[in-house]
């Protein structure tokens, strides 16, 4: 059987925002980034790592990872079987470290060494799409972007602030109804509810705070 939908009208899903704004920061005020990093280039490598990987295993791997390569011209120099050999672990160690070496070949040849902080110069390096680009750009440089994962798609439907289960698309409906200055954290407040309450199987609307917000809740047939 085929699960029922939210119709998603675009003033109602601002309105609710604008509500569980609140409870979300009041609920999760340490939400941030769970991927350890020091620099644009470490989260930059971070997050291409953590495609298909836990947060847990990459922090685990970038450890010793980011003792070893500290610049993008190190990543470039070594060669790929080298860095497949490092990031193993990781999963899909062929391609993150094909991405890797070209990406970090790019900013060492192109831009002077120095991870670039707009989306559209983002998107030139090899394995970077909006996702990754807008978690560098977010966590990173401080400049606003909203990052749809897995979490963030899921809690977007549930909450009928979008139809969309595309990231990009769903990026840009999420940028008409969340203010800009809040579309970073407002990322990583769904992301921490989603981890904790609101749940792929089995969300616990019953401890949920901002359950009598969401038109999804109690109701199996839109989960």
């Amino acid at each position: 059987m085929k699960k029922k939908t939210i119709k998603v009208n675009k003033k109602e899903a601002a309105e609710r925002v604008k509500k569980i704004w609140p409870i979300l920061k009041k609920t999760y005020p340490d939400a941030k980034i769970a991927l350890n990093f020091r620099d644009p280039l470490e989260l930059l490598i971070a997050t291409i790592l953590s495609a298909q990987c836990t947060d847990a295993r990459v922090n685990i791997v970038t450890k010793e990872l980011f003792k070893k390569y500290k610049s993008p011209k190190d990543w470039a120099k070594t060669d790929l079987s080298q860095i497949e050999a490092d990031i193993k672990s990781t999963g899909f160690f062929h391609n993150k470290a094909k991405n890797i070496k070209g990406a970090c070949s790019k900013i060492d040849e192109q831009y002077n060494g120095k991870v670039p902080d707009t989306m559209e110069q983002l998107l030139t390096l090899p394995g970077v799409g909006r996702k990754t680009a807008n978690c560098v750009l977010g966590d990173a440089f401080g400049i606003p972007g909203i990052t749809c994962d897995t979490h963030v798609i899921r809690l977007s439907r549930r909450l009928g602030l979008s139809d969309n289960s595309d990231p990009v698309k769903l990026e840009f409906d999420l940028a008409e109804i969340v203010p800009k200055k809040n579309w970073t954290l407002f990322s990583h407040l769904v992301i921490f509810h989603g981890r904790n309450i609101c749940k792929a199987r089995k969300p616990n609307c019953r401890d949920c705070p901002i359950a009598k917000h969401c038109p999804s809740a109690n109701n199996p047939d839109l989960w």
